[in-house]
């Protein structure tokens, strides 16, 4: 009996290491135009080249600036998830909920909040033709609500890894600490986000201010940044739950060093990088959204501000913990910093 039980346990541990090693991603150059051919035919029904092939196609051959530009920060990716990490987990379906899936032109998208997110679903939602029209025109609202586009967490491991060899995947990145304070300017400052501040606002006044006034303690909407930086910081945060995903670093929510992307866009140059991107869907008439007008004050400048009166131990400590971002996607240390 023990035997028959000791089997019966080993093979389903054999069927699981099986489906948890489906979700382990090989890191995939470019594939060979004969397989990635294949692939792609049951998608775009042989019509036209996929958007993966096309960007093969065009690393065969001279770059055009914007092109080496990307080859390198490929490059520059690899080299520092080989530097700089070590054993990793198997990937759970779970973990690929940010990356979303356009199954007609072929694309996998991972999205940061504080990165142009809110445009890139705009676009998607027009590509899979929910939309006609401007994708401007798309509320913000519609745009973030749950199930409006598939993730790869949708599918079985087999779906996830046929699209991850035959897609092109692409995610848009930010300098971390500009985008931390954007997120805290976002969430905590502005009124709209009234919902955002009676969540987390006040959790954040309960455990980490002295002498809390009630109203601060029922609508959180007065969290200083220095509070935020705190609570980051505190063990308890992450024990808790995940990090939201607005200050979750962009590491932790695209999985960059186990799947492979094939462009790193970044939001210091979004237009261009946008541009890029939706030359390989073929769509002559879609353009990426304008950003609006940039303010008097520059988001390098608002983080500056921001960081003026946190103390070097903290600025350190916080450097720590987004660091991983800073190295894997080329973010040189902010020169507001005073980690020394």
């Amino acid at each position: 009996m023990g035997r028959l039980c000791w089997r019966r346990r080993a093979l389903a541990a054999a069927c699981l290491g099986a489906v948890l090693l489906l979700l382990w991603p090989v890191p995939r150059a470019l594939l060979p135009e004969s397989e990635n051919s294949a692939l792609g035919s049951s998608w775009l029904h042989g019509k036209k080249k996929s958007p993966l092939q096309m960007l093969y196609d065009l690393n065969k051959g001279p770059l055009s600036a914007l092109a080496e530009v990307h080859r390198q920060r490929r490059d520059l990716l690899q080299r520092a998830c080989s530097r700089h990490t070590r054993r990793q987990r198997l990937l759970q379906p779970e973990d690929l909920q940010h990356v979303l899936v356009d199954d007609t032109h072929g694309l996998l998208y991972c999205y940061v909040p504080k990165v142009a997110c809110t445009n890139w679903k705009r676009v998607l939602l027009a590509l899979n033709g929910s939309v006609r029209g401007d994708p401007r025109s798309i509320p913000a609202h519609e745009v973030h609500a749950p199930g409006r586009l598939p993730s790869l967490a949708d599918f079985s491991p087999a779906e996830i890894n046929r699209r991850l060899r035959a897609y092109l995947a692409f995610l848009f990145v930010r300098e971390p600490f500009e985008r931390l304070a954007s997120a805290y300017s976002n969430k905590f400052v502005r009124p709209y986000s009234a919902a955002f501040q009676q969540r987390y606002g006040t959790r954040i006044v309960r455990r980490l201010r002295p002498r809390p006034h009630p109203e601060a303690l029922a609508r959180g909407h007065d969290v200083r940044f220095a509070e935020f930086l705190a609570y980051l910081l505190d063990p308890r945060t992450r024990r808790d739950e995940p990090f939201n995903e607005h200050w979750e670093r962009a590491h932790a929510l695209c999985h960059p060093c186990r799947l492979r992307y094939d462009i790193v866009g970044k939001f210091e140059t979004l237009a261009e990088d946008a541009t890029f991107v939706l030359g390989f869907v073929g769509l002559p008439g879609l353009r990426f959204p304008a950003p609006p007008p940039r303010k008097a004050a520059t988001t390098h400048d608002q983080a500056a501000r921001l960081f003026q009166d946190i103390s070097p131990f903290y600025q350190r400590r916080l450097f720590d913990l987004y660091r991983m971002d800073f190295l894997l996607f080329n973010y040189s240390t902010p020169s507001y910093l005073r980690l020394h």
